[in-house]
Parts: C-alpha cells; sequence; structure tokens
C-alpha cells in the first residue's frame, strides 16, 4: 500500500511540477502524464484523489503553508519542495487515517528521489508545523505513548 502511495504521490509531484512549468491547470497535465507514460495503473485512483484535493483546496494550503514558511514566500521556495509540501500539507488536513508521522516521512523520501539533501530539513520543518496546528491530538497521542511505553521498559 505504502509503495502505491509514494508512487501516486510521485506522478502528483510530476504533474504539478509541469504545471508550474507550462502555465496549463494540474488537472489537464495529470491527463497528460497518464496519457504519454507508462505508470502504475493501481496507484491512480490516490493520485487522482490527491490531485482533485490539491486544486479544490489550493488556496487554503497555500495560506497553511505560508503561515509556516516564516521568512520564505512561495515563489522562493523551490517548484519541487513547493509541491511536496503541498501534496504533505494536503494529506495532514485532509487525509485524518494516514497518521501525521507517516506523511512527513512520505514527503521526505519524495524529497530524496526529487529533491536535493538540503531540502529535507525545510520540508519536514514545514510539514511538521502544519501537522501541530491541524492534528494536535494525535501528536500528543503519540508523544504520551510514547513516554508510557518508555516509562514501562
Amino acid at each position: 500500500m505504502s509503495s502505491l502511495r509514494r508512487k501516486a504521490r510521485e506522478l502528483v509531484l510530476q504533474s504539478l511540477y509541469q504545471s508550474d512549468q507550462s502555465g496549463k491547470p494540474v488537472s489537464e497535465t495529470f491527463l497528460l502524464l497518464r496519457e504519454h507514460f507508462e505508470i502504475n495503473k493501481k496507484a491512480l485512483p490516490y493520485a487522482t484523489e490527491l490531485v482533485d484535493g490539491l486544486v479544490a483546496h489550493h488556496d487554503e494550503l497555500d495560506q497553511r503553508i505560508s503561515t509556516q514558511a516564516q521568512n520564505w514566500r512561495m515563489e522562493r521556495m523551490s517548484l519541487v519542495d513547493r509541491n511536496i509540501i503541498r501534496i504533505g500539507a494536503y494529506e495532514l488536513c485532509f487525509r485524518p487515517d494516514i497518521p501525521a508521522q507517516v506523511v512527513i516521512n512520505e514527503a521526505l523520501e519524495v524529497s530524496k528521489r526529487f529533491s536535493s539533501e538540503e531540502s529535507a530539513p525545510f520540508i519536514n520543518g514545514i510539514l511538521d508545523g502544519i501537522a501541530k496546528d491541524v492534528k494536535p491530538q494525535t501528536q500528543l497521542e503519540t508523544k504520551s505513548s510514547s513516554v508510557d511505553t518508555a516509562a514501562n521498559d
């Protein structure tokens, strides 16, 4: 499941990047990538959900990212990093079934493949801030269960 979701995230990242480069809507670049490249068909349902969600919540997601990216305007971020963060922000905000740590780890894994080494701390910091805003209860439960586990060891 995780590898299918990662393939979906990578496909969406490529669609977002192409959209930024061409000025075409992401739904159009997503369709073009599906038509002209061999992609894993099993990854398509989740990729489609991500594209639809990113389009529907674009402004809200960018506002959340801007709030966390102190001293960094969205336009100054690399296209790849900005889009990895957008995908992660969508999952944090609209996919409560995916734990925050999984979202962040997946974003970092995608960044290892498509971005630079220096990007990981930046991506991690912004997504962690969003996670604390969006999923504070989940974060507290994770921390308290770690403390409980450590106390029982």
